[in-house]
């Protein structure tokens, strides 16, 4: 059996979205999410970073453009944030470009915008 990558903090991730979750429910725009996550990461003491840019090469040049991930966690783990209907192809196509991006090995994906918190575990 696989051991799970970065399960502890993954899981105490986790528990801090589902707590936002159950505090606000859906309905707000995705920076109050954002927002009040960094409350309860600072809560837990979770090192994040949040709006971390990151450079894009292409062929060896530096892109103009960076990419800009919600929060990276841990240093290691990066954090995409939502509020729709359902997690897409898109959101995880999103999150993996982040992982390839930054040569991270997990993303996870929030949604705070369903009936219930969902979230989905992405692994580069």
């Amino acid at each position: 059996m696989e051991a799970i990558l970065y399960k502890e903090e993954s899981y105490k991730i986790i528990g801090c979205c589902i707590e936002v979750y159950n505090e606000l429910g859906k309905g707000f725009l995705e920076v109050i999410y954002k927002d009040a996550l960094e409350h309860e990461f600072g809560l837990k003491n979770i090192p994040y970073s949040r709006e971390r840019a990151f450079d894009v090469i292409y062929k060896g040049n530096l892109l103009q453009r960076k990419y800009c991930a919600d929060f990276v966690l841990y240093d290691k783990i990066i954090l995409e944030v939502k509020h729709m209907s359902s997690i897409s192809d898109g959101n995880i196509k999103q999150t993996l470009n982040y992982l390839k991006v930054t040569n991270f090995k997990l993303g996870l994906l929030a949604n705070f915008g369903e009936n219930s918190f969902n979230s989905k575990r992405i692994v580069f």
